[in-house]
């Protein structure tokens, strides 16, 4: 039995903890459509307390039966600009040789949108003999040890994420063609989000910082100031302590609480190939602390 009282589902798992406060691996599981109910809420559970999963071997995974075992955790949601893999109904390629993969900034997915991914998928197709690793940072964890005063300034406060950011300038050894492609497909419908910068996640009740590479600038402070508190704020995210790191192999599946972490997809691997595929699961709208909900600026929202 958990602490407050129900059945802890975990205990049907082979958890075994990565890093002190993110992070752990399942062992001896063998992901499917397949799975019965219970072993999909114990993933779920687990999810939601250690906030990335990782679990090796699960090379029999090919993209339907990746998009099959993803659908029952939740509804499958395709990336609102980037093309889906063909034939898939939305699987999303990270492919190197195009420049995928290759996030060298600290971001939770999506939160340009109103209501981004509750919970990504990942899985490698293709692995590199050295580097290419992905750390995540647990941002629930991060808000918890804010100081008091810093903490009182992020319960109030309130950004605007967009996609539109300024690649080139967040990526200076970036190439022509991946400044190119994400002006041309990944920013080629630009939306802004206005988000509490900390929300209250729907199924733990976890204060936890909305932050990222997706924020442009914080409401009532100008671009200098927003700059400034960001990045105090999001010091406190990264961490090392709140953070875990993962050394992909060909096969591996990380599963991880879109809600609750950030990530980091480290560029450091050279001309080495990577080939990742995702998918994402829709998620919620956030509510800030006061109940407050975050609203869409553009597109603008139908009457």
């Amino acid at each position: 039995m958990s602490a407050d009282g129900h059945l802890d589902l975990t205990t049907r798992l082979d958890i075994r903890p990565v890093a002190g406060r993110v992070g752990a691996e399942i062992a001896g599981l063998t992901l499917s459509a397949d799975l019965p109910d219970a072993d999909i809420g114990a993933i779920e559970a687990a999810l939601y307390r250690h906030k990335v999963l990782f679990f090796h071997g699960q090379q029999h995974l090919d993209d339907d039966a990746h998009e099959a075992f993803a659908a029952r955790l939740g509804e499958l949601l395709p990336h609102p600009t980037v093309p889906v893999r063909k034939g898939s109904k939305s699987l999303l390629e990270l492919d190197s040789i195009h420049g995928g993969g290759r996030a060298n900034a600290w971001h939770t997915d999506i939160t340009f949108l109103p209501a981004y991914p509750k919970a990504s998928i990942l899985r490698a197709v293709q692995s590199t003999q050295s580097g290419g690793d992905t750390v995540w940072a647990n941002t629930a964890e991060a808000y918890k040890r804010l100081p008091e005063a810093l903490r009182a300034l992020a319960d109030s406060a309130w950004a605007i994420h967009t996609n539109a950011y300024d690649y080139a300038a967040a990526k200076p050894n970036a190439r022509p063609e991946d400044v190119a492609r994400h002006r041309e497909v990944f920013a080629s419908t630009v939306y802004e989000t206005e988000h509490p910068v900390v929300r209250v996640h729907p199924e733990t009740g976890e204060r936890t910082l909305v932050l990222g590479q997706f924020l442009k600038s914080l409401k009532g402070f100008d671009m200098a100031d927003s700059r400034r508190i960001y990045e105090t704020l999001q010091a406190h995210v990264t961490q090392l302590e709140n953070t875990v790191r993962w050394r992909w192999a060909e096969g591996d599946v990380a599963i991880w609480d879109n809600r609750a972490t950030q990530h980091y997809a480290i560029n450091d691997y050279g001309d080495q190939r990577r080939i990742m595929r995702r998918v994402t699961l829709a998620g919620d709208v956030p509510l800030s602390i006061d109940g407050r909900s975050s609203r869409a600026i553009s597109p603008a929202p139908a009457n």
